[in-house]
């Protein structure tokens, strides 16, 4: 896996959560549908590019609502590859590069990509 993907546990250090059950904030940020993660030999990897340093490495705002967009359309692997392809919607920008920056951007891409028009 790449430097971009975090364990919870690595996570929980870069945010201060707590070092007794690392993997709990993370786990709770991904079943309330603030983050997602990919499975790898059984470790699930957050994606960092979803991480806001501004605010203790929380779940960038925007996030939420792209996740909820996909919900029931694309599995988190499935979402790994939307966030890093480059997106036409995006003027060619990979939508991990924009989310914190331009979240309301990200989040449009998103429901364009759901509602299923083409772009050339």
């Amino acid at each position: 896996m790449s430097g971009d993907w975090l364990t919870a546990a690595q996570i929980a250090e870069m945010a201060g959560l707590s070092a007794s059950n690392p993997s709990a904030q993370p786990n709770k940020w991904k079943k309330d549908g603030q983050i997602f993660a990919v499975r790898h030999r059984g470790v699930d990897y957050f994606p960092g590019y979803a991480l806001d340093p501004s605010i203790d490495y929380r779940p960038v705002k925007g996030l939420a609502k792209v996740l909820a967009a996909f919900r029931g359309r694309k599995d988190d692997w499935g979402l790994a590859y939307w966030f890093a392809s480059s997106n036409s919607f995006l003027a060619g920008k990979r939508p991990q590069d924009l989310l914190t920056s331009e979240p309301e951007r990200v989040v449009a891409a998103a429901d364009d990509k759901v509602a299923g028009v083409l772009h050339g």
